[in-house]
C-alpha cells in the first residue's frame, strides 16, 4: 500500500509549457481545487525554507556572538577596503559603534597618517601577500597610542577571487613595556643606571670604528674609588650604594655630550671619551673628573669623601689592538696610579707592558716544561765530617732547557716565587724525590733526601693533604723525607704553618731551615717553627777563613743551635780547612764541593762506591 505522500502528484519545473497550462486551468478552477491538488507540498516547501533561513540566521547569531567573546579587536574588509563588520573589542578600541563601522573606509576610522599605512599594507595582501603580521601605531578610543601587532589574511570567493581581508589586532604595548625594561636591565647597571660591562663593550668597539673613520683619538679611563671599602664596612652597604649612586651622576655629569660612562661592578668605572684631537686634550677632562669624584658628599649630616685613581689610554696605537686589550691597559695603568699613592691617573706605559708580557710568557714557558717532563733533579751529597758517612741528599732541581741546556734554579725560580706555578713545580719535586728514594733502596742504598719548599707552597691550601697523599704512595720511604724552608721566606701565619709543620712532623716528616742567618727573622722562626735542623748559609762559610766577622756569626749560630738543641749542617764547604774549622766550632755535618757537585741520580750509587770515608 502507498504512503500518502507517495499520492502526491509530483512537482512539475518552472520551465515545463505543459505545467504553465495546468496551473492555468488549475487557477481557473478556484481555490478549492488548487488545495487539493497543490497546496500540501508547497506548504511543506515553505516550511523546509523557513526552518532553514532560521538556522542559517541561528548560526550567524553563534558565529557573530563567538567572534565577541574574542578579547582582540578582530574585522573583516571587503576588496575594496570597506568594512564589512568587527567584534566589540574592535569597537572599544576604536571608540565607533559597529553600526558606523560597517561599510566605512580606512580612512573613517583611523587617522590619516596610520591610514595610508594600513591601506598600503590591504594593497598589498589583495595583490598577492595574502598573509601580513606587522606592528603599527594604533590611537585607542582614551586618546592613548598604542603598539599593536596585526595579523592578517585574506579570503577567497569559492573561484579564488580574494573576496576581502580578516585581521585580529593584538595590544602588545605592556610587552614591548617589559621588553625594553628587560633591555635596559640587561644593558644598564641596576644600582647606578650607568652602562654596564656589556653595554660599554659596544660602545667602545663603536667608538674605535669611528675613531678610525674621523681620525681622531678615543680614551678609555678606568676609574677606581679610594677609600670606598672604608666606607662601606664603617657605615654600611646602604650608605655606601648612596655615595656610589651620587658620585656616579655627578662623575657622569662632568663628562661631554657622546661620552660614556660605565660602572663596571663595585667601586670602578670606566669612561669613554671620544673625538680627541690629541692627548693632551684629556687633561681638562680627567681633572674634572678627579675633581668631581674627590668632591665631599653628605649622607644622613655624614661628611663623605673619597678620591679616584685613573689608568688612561688611546686608540688607535701603533699595533693593532681590541677592545679587550685597551679595557686591560687601562686597568693596568690604574694600579699603577695606585702604587703610585693614589689620587691620581696614570697613562698606560707600553714599554712596562712589554716587561710583563715577556715575564708571563717565560712563565708559560716553565709551565710548558714542568707539563712535558723537562725538570730533573740532581742530588748533592751531606756528609758527616768526623765519621765520613753520607747522612742524606739535597734534591736540587735543573730545568733541561731545549737551547740552553741544563740551568740551575737561580735562573728561573726567582720568576716564579710569586706566582702559583712554584707550587705546582714544589708538588713535583717532593714526588720526585720520593720516588727516587724508593729506587735507590732497591739497589741497596738508604739515602734521605732533602726538597726546598717555597714559603708560597708551605702556606698553599691543601698543602698537608698532598703530603698524606704522596707518603701513602711511597710508604717505604715516607720516614726518610726532609723538608727545608727558607729562613728569609715570608710566612705569614705563623701559627697555622707552625701547625701545618708539626702535623707534617707527626707524620715523619723532618723539617730544616735553610740559610739560616740570612733573614730577617731568625729568632722568631727558631723559636716558633718545628724544625730539627739548622742550615748556615754558605756565604758565612766560604768567607770564615778570610773575614772573622763570619768566623764570629758561624760561632754564634752554632751556639745558638746548642741552646735550642736544634742540630747543624754548614753549606758551602769547600777545603778540608773548612772542614776542620767547622768541627772544632761544633758543627759536624757538612755539604758542599769538598765533598761531591750536585749530580743526577744514576750517579749517585757509583759515587758512592768509589769514595774515600773523608771525601
Amino acid at each position: 500500500m502507498k504512503k500518502p505522500s507517495d499520492l502526491s502528484p509530483p512537482i512539475p519545473a518552472d520551465d515545463d509549457p505543459d505545467w504553465a497550462d495546468q496551473r492555468r486551468r488549475v487557477i481557473g478552477l478556484g481555490e478549492r481545487s488548487f488545495h487539493k491538488s497543490y497546496y500540501p507540498e508547497l506548504r511543506r516547501r515553505v516550511d523546509d525554507l523557513g526552518q532553514a533561513h532560521k538556522a542559517l540566521q541561528d548560526q550567524i547569531e553563534f558565529i557573530r556572538q563567538l567572534i565577541d567573546t574574542i578579547p582582540n579587536p578582530v574585522f573583516f574588509k571587503d576588496a575594496k577596503g570597506r568594512y564589512l563588520g568587527c567584534n566589540r573589542a574592535f569597537e572599544a578600541y576604536i571608540g565607533i559603534s559597529r553600526e558606523r563601522i560597517v561599510g566605512a573606509g580606512v580612512a573613517d576610522v583611523a587617522p590619516p597618517d596610520l591610514a595610508l599605512i594600513y591601506e598600503e599594507a590591504d594593497r598589498k595582501m589583495l595583490a598577492g601577500d595574502h598573509l601580513q603580521v606587522y606592528e603599527a601605531k594604533v590611537r585607542f578610543a582614551d586618546g592613548t597610542l598604542r603598539d599593536v601587532l596585526f595579523n592578517k589574511a585574506v579570503f577567497f570567493t569559492r573561484d579564488g577571487t580574494p573576496a576581502g581581508i580578516v585581521g585580529v589586532m593584538q595590544d602588545i604595548t605592556p610587552l614591548k613595556s617589559t621588553q625594553a625594561q628587560l633591555d635596559h636591565l640587561a644593558h644598564h647597571d641596576p644600582l647606578t643606571g650607568l652602562p654596564n660591562r656589556v653595554l660599554l663593550a659596544d660602545r667602545l668597539q663603536q667608538a674605535m670604528i669611528l675613531s678610525e673613520r674621523r681620525h681622531n683619538l678615543v680614551a678609555v679611563v678606568y676609574i677606581d674609588l679610594d677609600g670606598f671599602k672604608a666606607i662601606n664596612d664603617a657605615y654600611g652597604h646602604t650608605t655606601g650604594d648612596r655615595l656610589l649612586v651620587e658620585l656616579a651622576g655627578r662623575m657622569n655629569d662632568s663628562l661631554r655630550d657622546g661620552d660614556t660612562l660605565a660602572r663596571l661592578g663595585g667601586d670602578e668605572f670606566v669612561a669613554v671619551l671620544l673625538d680627541l684631537e690629541n692627548r693632551e686634550a684629556i687633561t681638562p677632562i680627567v681633572d674634572r673628573l678627579m675633581l668631581t669624584a674627590g668632591a665631599s658628599v653628605e649622607i644622613d649630616r655624614l661628611d663623605l669623601r673619597v678620591s679616584a685613581s685613573l689608568g688612561i689610554t688611546f686608540f688607535p696605537q701603533a699595533e693593532d689592538i681590541t677592545a679587550d686589550q685597551l679595557m686591560r691597559q687601562a686597568d693596568q695603568a690604574m694600579y699603577q696610579a695606585k702604587q703610585g699613592g693614589k689620587n691620581c691617573y696614570r697613562i698606560f706605559d707600553h714599554e712596562y707592558d712589554r716587561m710583563l708580557r715577556s715575564r708571563h710568557e717565560r712563565i708559560e714557558r716553565l709551565r710548558d716544561a714542568l707539563e712535558s717532563g723537562r725538570f730533573v733533579l740532581y742530588y748533592q751529597p751531606k756528609v758527616n765530617m768526623r765519621s765520613g758517612a753520607v747522612v742524606g741528599a739535597e734534591a736540587l732541581i735543573r730545568w733541561q732547557h731545549p737551547e740552553h741546556g741544563i740551568l740551575p734554579p737561580a735562573k728561573f725560580l726567582p720568576l716564579i716565587e710569586n706566582d702559583d706555578l712554584i707550587v705546582s713545580i714544589g708538588d713535583w719535586s717532593i714526588e720526585a724525590a720520593l720516588r727516587q728514594m724508593e729506587d735507590w733502596r732497591s739497589v741497596g742504598l738508604d739515602v734521605p733526601i732533602s726538597v726546598n719548599v717555597a714559603g708560597r707552597q708551605l702556606q698553599s691550601s691543601g698543602f698537608l693533604e698532598k703530603i698524606k697523599i704522596a707518603l701513602a704512595r711511597h710508604p717505604a720511604v715516607a720516614q726518610r723525607l726532609e723538608l727545608e724552608v727558607l729562613e728569609s721566606a715570608a710566612l705569614g701565619d705563623i701559627d697555622e704553618v707552625s701547625r701545618v709543620m708539626t702535623a707534617c712532623r707527626d707524620l715523619g716528616v723532618s723539617f730544616a731551615l735553610d740559610d739560616f742567618g740570612t733573614g730577617y727573622s731568625s729568632l722568631t722562626y727558631l723559636k716558633r717553627l718545628p724544625v730539627q735542623t739548622l742550615k748556615i748559609d754558605q756565604s758565612f762559610v766560604r768567607n770564615m777563613l778570610a773575614d772573622p766577622d763570619d768566623l764570629a756569626i758561624l760561632e754564634g749560630i752554632i751556639g745558638l743551635a746548642e741552646s735550642f738543641r736544634r742540630r747543624t749542617i754548614a753549606e758551602g764547604v769547600e777545603t778540608a780547612a773548612h772542614g776542620e774549622i767547622l768541627l772544632r766550632l761544633g758543627c759536624e755535618l757538612g755539604q758542599g764541593f769538598a765533598f761531591a757537585r750536585p749530580m743526577p741520580a744514576d750517579q749517585i750509587p757509583g759515587w758512592m762506591a768509589t769514595r774515600t770515608p773523608r771525601t
